[in-house]
This record gives structure tokens, sequence and C-alpha cells, in this order.
């Protein structure tokens, strides 16, 4: 007597085809995702973890984040790693980042500088401090920035801020000066700057 077998009917296909697709999904979890199943799925007699309790906000906890001074300051470090490296791209990127948090955080400490004035002197004078020192880094930023670009021969990326650090800072300051400089040698203007000495007598 031969023995006939019967074709699966076509639910049967489908319900195979679902619980394979449900265990190749479940093996392409991440480990994170696994871990934090499982950990949802404990068995109801194990304790419960206590809640750690929440630490005060310390002074200074931003000094380690991106958003403070030293971060950008840490920014710009890793920007003059990658220019010695010739690693252009990279230190535009890094140049580009600080470049933004300092002018973000010179623009914040003016507007605390604004709103203290007249109420806490002494509070509104630390904010003018900081707003001028991250203006400053910013400025430095900018100008490592514009000559990263000359290095990249992309003078129409560097002319701009240039000009920028230029009306920033003054044409009789260091930063101003070298600025211009570098307008002159790049060939964007033809009147060389000679900064008056302020040591010598009038």
């Amino acid at each position: 007597m031969s023995t006939s077998f019967a074709k699966p009917r076509p639910f049967q296909i489908a319900l195979q085809a679902a619980v394979l697709s449900l265990i190749s999904s479940a093996a392409l979890l991440p480990l994170g995702a696994i871990a934090q199943n499982a950990s949802t799925q404990k068995p109801q007699s194990q304790p419960t973890p206590q809640a750690q309790p929440i630490e005060p906000t310390k002074p200074n906890s931003l000094e380690s984040s991106v958003f403070s001074i030293s971060g950008g300051q840490r920014l710009m470090s890793e920007s003059m790693a990658a220019i010695s490296q010739q690693n252009y791209d990279q230190a535009v990127t890094k140049l580009q980042d600080a470049r933004q948090v300092f002018n973000q955080l010179s623009n914040f400490y003016q507007e605390l500088t604004t709103s203290f004035a007249g109420i806490d002197n002494r509070i509104s004078d630390s904010h003018r401090r900081k707003a001028l020192q991250t203006a400053q880094l910013r400025d430095e930023a900018t100008y490592q920035l514009a000559v990263v670009y000359r290095a990249k021969n992309q003078p129409e990326l560097a002319v701009p801020l240039l000009i920028q650090l230029i009306r920033s800072q003054a044409p009789t300051r260091d930063l101003g000066s070298q600025a211009y400089q570098q307008l002159f040698e790049l060939g964007f203007v033809d009147a060389q700057f000679v900064r008056p000495n302020a040591s010598a007598p009038k």
C-alpha cells in the first residue's frame, strides 16, 4: 500500500513563513534591545531595583560638554592637530563647530549682561567679560578657518570670513590687521595697510 503525503495547505505555508520571519527578526535585534526586552520579562518574584537618587547639578557641569568654553577650545586643539597632519577637511569641520559654539556662547553671555545691567552690576560685568572672551575665541577660530580655506585653494570661502573678522576686530588690532594682510596676499585688495605703531612717540 503506497503512502501519499498531503500537500500543505496555503494557510499552513503562510503560518510557517510568519514563524520563520518572527525568528529571523528576533535574531537581528541589537544587543541593547535584547537586553531591554529581557529585563522587562523578569519573573515578578524578583525584587524591583531601587531607583538611584538624582544628584544635584554641580557648578561647571557643562565643562565636559562641547557647549562650553573648554569644549570649544578642545575643538580648536583638535583642528590644529588636523592641520599639522594636513587633514584640512577635518580641520574645517572642527573649526566650523568651534566657531559656532563660541558665537552662541558670546550671544548668550551678552544677553545675560543686558538682563542684569542696573540690577546686579557684579553679575553683569562677569557676563560681559565672558561675552568678550568668547567673541575673541570665535574670531580666532574664524581666522584659522579662513587660513585653512586658503590652504585648500578656496579663496571664495576665505574672503567673506576675513571681512567679517575685520569688522569684528577693527583693522588696528592684531587679528584685524592679520585678516587684512590675508586679503592683500589673496589679491582681493591692492592697498596694503600699515598699522600705526602705538609705541612710537608722537
